[in-house]
């Protein structure tokens, strides 16, 4: 592909700090590195994932609304964290996290933790609260 040919399409990338780099011939017949916002086939494979990710979260949030887990649980989905990862961020066990998805330890927990919580998922503590 030249540079010319690089695609632009910014249906994603173009709404973010985020560029791809690819490789292009440029006039010379050599390979150089070209930033794209973006191309079709990318997009629409994003926009597969997060329509995965979206059902997934719902079906989380489901079972937080039933009672079977707590909004912790909900937020970890939708913003794509496992326990282990979430505990290394929040500077917890992953014993204390999947102690915390449960929504009467949960309910317990005092906003020194959730804070902690909040800032790793980058939402307020009411926000955190809620589904």
């Amino acid at each position: 592909m030249k540079i010319e040919d690089v695609p632009q399409d910014d249906k994603y990338l173009g709404r973010t700090t985020l560029r791809d780099v690819c490789y292009a011939l440029d006039e010379n017949g050599e390979y150089r590195q070209v930033i794209s916002v973006g191309w079709e086939v990318k997009n629409e494979a994003l926009s597969l994932a997060w329509e995965s990710i979206s059902e997934e979260a719902e079906a989380v949030r489901h079972e937080v609304l039933a009672g079977k887990k707590s909004p912790l649980a909900y937020h970890m989905e939708k913003h794509l964290f496992d326990t282990g990862l979430l505990a290394s961020y929040a500077g917890f066990s992953g014993k204390t996290v999947r102690k915390h998805l449960h929504p009467d330890v949960f309910a317990r927990l005092d906003d020194r933790v959730l804070g902690r919580y909040a800032e790793v998922l980058n939402i307020s503590i009411e926000e955190l609260k809620q589904v």
